[in-house]
């Protein structure tokens, strides 16, 4: 691709210098697959007995470390497979627009494993060495994604991986070493969190699905094509906008939940954006929103939880 296309590419997604190029590379609009489980596993917590302040924050960082190098392991065996080019639109660009050395990026990666690492052998050392077992598991599986001989990211269980090691896990794992107990309610609560999640991975696929194809992927969004791709995405929000309205009619999540359903005009803005879109380019709005609809509908949820405890 000549300069002139790669910087008409970099302006079109407003990519800046300096801080903005490590930014970019931590993929922020996908974090809140990270922090908004641990705030709500962390919120239900609190209905049962007081918040351990130096937990919660050893798990939200931890989680955040290895969701960012997660990240980072994408964009480095993207790089190394092929797949990603000065004109790729879903990536963070930072190896090839922005020239940063590909071994820079895997190192990096690692250091933030490490950090987790340490973080999770202050956590399991105040709740249970369970937990150091799960958390590892995790941590391979969010390697294996897009390393090792066959990355799960170019199979159809993308979405169930991520949106099961997201949500179910981590806010099962936040609840857990609060309360050193494990309920089928928080099980429960987790599951529309780790259909969100899962969702912004299929967004992320159908953006990427001509692309990926080319590359020999095959997502979910490609074994569906792109039409009936944006139709389960759709699906999947309903199912999790069902769910949690059951769940408070059984009690499961306390009345206060029914503000979650404020998030539906973003998801139904999900649809709305990818309607009609083809290029990349023009789908980013709709991958941005569906991390958005994840962030309000998580916010919400938490919040409820906080409500129930206060009022």
């Amino acid at each position: 691709m000549q300069t002139t296309d790669k910087q008409s590419i970099k302006k079109a997604l407003n990519e800046k210098s300096g801080f903005h190029v490590w930014w970019r590379l931590l993929r922020p609009h996908t974090l809140t697959a990270s922090f908004i489980p641990v705030f709500i596993g962390s919120m239900a917590a609190l209905l049962e007995k007081p918040l351990h302040i130096g937990l919660f924050l050893a798990m939200l960082i931890a989680s955040i470390l290895i969701q960012s190098a997660t990240n980072m392991f994408n964009e480095y065996y993207d790089y190394v497979r092929g797949l990603d080019h000065e004109g790729s639109v879903g990536i963070g660009g930072t190896i090839v627009r922005d020239g940063v050395a590909p071994k820079t990026i895997l190192n990096l990666a690692f250091t933030f494993f490490g950090i987790a690492i340490l973080l999770g052998i202050y956590i399991s050392y105040a709740s249970s060495w369970w937990v150091a077992v799960i958390g590892a598991v995790g941590m391979f599986i969010g390697y294996l994604y897009t390393g090792g001989p066959i990355p799960i990211a170019y199979t159809p269980f993308g979405e169930l991986f991520s949106g099961v090691l997201m949500g179910t896990v981590i806010i099962g794992i936040s609840y857990y070493i609060q309360t050193l107990t494990i309920t089928i309610d928080i099980i429960y609560i987790s599951i529309p969190v780790a259909i969100f999640i899962g969702a912004i991975l299929m967004a992320n696929n159908i953006r990427d699905l001509d692309n990926d194809k080319e590359s020999g992927r095959n997502t979910l969004a490609i074994i569906l094509g792109r039409k009936q791709a944006i139709q389960f995405l759709g699906f999947l929000f309903l199912i999790a906008y069902s769910l949690t309205a059951i769940f408070i009619i059984n009690g499961v999540l306390p009345k206060w939940s029914v503000i979650t359903f404020l998030s539906m005009f973003k998801a139904f803005d999900v649809i709305k954006k990818f309607q009609g879109k083809s290029e990349p380019i023009e789908m980013m709005p709709a991958m941005i929103a569906t991390s958005k609809t994840n962030t309000i509908y998580g916010f919400l949820l938490g919040l409820s939880l906080l409500l129930e405890k206060l009022i």
